[in-house]
């Protein structure tokens, strides 16, 4: 691969480097390009499982199938495959293994939709939860190193802030997902084929073969293990991962959480058509209106975070999204709708926060630590099923009593996380830290020495 730019390793915690500034821009720009492919693929999933419904004929709780490969299969079988190639060959060639993985997964959609007919239903609908599988393994290889990756690269102080900026561009790709997906789903005759699935997971394979060439060739910075060695203290870098209480208390979290954000998506557009008078087409519409609003919480969340500590705003949303998520089990009509969508906006920073939170102060374990969050993701799995046998036994409105379980264990995890972080709400200052200009690549910052070089094989 092309050379890439060193980073230098420090003999101190507090020196240790970071990018700063417009040295920052380049590579977050390419690991938002990550964020939006598995937005844009998330968007495509809570469409894909009603108009699946339509066109296969298959029920609401066979339709969590996809939910329960692409969380369960891909996220949880995955990912820690996938942190330990991040550990072993560094962040660039796991993205890259990961976008190949994606392509794959989509182009094999084109023959599957193709070869589908009403009397191979169920095979057809076997061979898309396969692609989804292939999809999500590759899904679970991006998240795991480029949340790892937005996280550790810049000052540690505003490492949440960053991660949701990063993550706010999921959220824009999720809308444009279904709205895009509305428009050729579920107009005219596409609303009883499958025609124009193969055309749209033929382009997203295009761009995700785009995009890993552009990786393959970019000049990017390497943080290495060393480097993340430095970011805690003695005593809990000598901890054993299994020791790690905070991280497996926000893995807990996140695991609920995901599994609360995938049933609210997974059953919106039920929700809204057999709790209102919405048709599938408008409701897949107020589906892309509930995440754009998901992505202006994602963006506010960013702000917020520049002035409150993240541990204090995942205790307030967690709180609010509880009591939204009792009224949306028990309300009625186009203002029980309204009332969800408003749960898209509380609910949208808590996935970066937990993930921050989770894996600071993990010292050698980071990597390791990063893939055992993502792993949390396949709760995603475990709730639709779960929402789908409430939902098919008593109402849609009842089954989302599910994710506001969810929600409570969240709540618990920032309890916890705030209490044993002292109670704090505003975020400390940031000072004057050590900067590392990449420009200069020939000379080393003060108080570095050639023999404190991390080389970037493979870079």
């Amino acid at each position: 691969m092309a050379g890439g730019i060193v980073l230098l390793s420090s003999s101190s915690p507090s020196d240790r480097p970071y990018l700063k500034g417009r040295q920052l821009i380049f590579p977050l720009c390419l690991a938002i390009s990550l964020f939006f492919l598995w937005g844009f693929s998330y968007g495509l999933l809570d469409v894909l499982n009603k108009h699946f419904q339509n066109v296969l004929k298959i029920t609401r709780l066979e339709s969590t199938a996809l939910q329960i490969v692409y969380f369960g299969g891909g996220y949880f079988c995955f990912s820690p495959f996938a942190a330990e190639l991040l550990k072993r060959k560094g962040y660039k060639i796991t993205i890259v293994l990961g976008l190949a993985l994606y392509a794959i997964g989509a182009i094999f959609f084109w023959p599957t939709a193709h070869y589908s007919n009403p009397s191979n239903a169920k095979q057809a609908f076997g061979g898309f939860i396969v692609c989804t599988f292939v999809i999500a393994c590759g899904l679970a290889t991006l998240e795991t190193s480029a949340n790892s990756y937005a996280t550790i690269i810049g000052d540690p102080k505003t490492a949440s802030m960053r991660l949701q900026f990063c993550q706010s561009w999921n959220g824009v790709a999720s809308f444009i997902g279904p709205l895009i997906a509305s428009r050729l789903f579920f107009s005219g005759e596409n609303s009883s084929n499958l025609d124009n699935v193969k055309y749209v997971y033929i382009a997203v394979a295009c761009t995700a073969v785009l995009v890993a060439i552009f990786f393959i060739f970019a000049k990017l910075p390497e943080v290495m293990a060393e480097d993340e060695n430095l970011t805690t203290d003695a005593t809990e870098e000598d901890r054993p991962l299994w020791k790690q209480y905070n991280m497996i208390f926000a893995f807990i979290a996140q695991f609920c959480y995901v599994g609360a954000q995938v049933t609210v998506g997974s059953f919106f557009i039920n929700y809204a058509t057999e709790n209102a008078d919405f048709t599938d087409p408008q409701a897949s519409n107020l589906l892309s209106y509930a995440l754009i609003t998901f992505t202006v919480g994602r963006f506010i969340g960013t702000g917020l975070a520049h002035f409150f500590q993240a541990d204090l705003i995942l205790l307030v949303y967690s709180i609010i999204s509880i009591a939204l998520s009792v009224y949306i089990s028990f309300g009625y009509g186009r203002a029980a709708v309204i009332v969800l969508i408003a749960l898209f906006f509380f609910e949208s920073l808590m996935f970066p926060t937990i993930f921050v939170l989770g894996t600071t102060n993990l010292g050698r374990h980071t990597r390791r630590g990063a893939g055992i969050l993502i792993m949390g993701v396949s709760g995603g799995a475990a709730f639709p099923p779960i929402q789908g046998v409430i939902a098919d036994t008593y109402s849609t409105r009842i089954s989302f009593l599910v994710p506001m379980v969810g929600f409570v264990v969240v709540l618990a995890y920032a309890l916890y996380h705030w209490i044993t972080h002292g109670l704090k709400i505003r975020r400390n200052s940031p000072t004057v830290e050590n900067e590392f200009t990449l420009s200069n690549t020939s000379k080393y910052p003060t108080g570095y020495t050639h023999e404190s070089m991390i080389t970037t094989e493979n870079l």
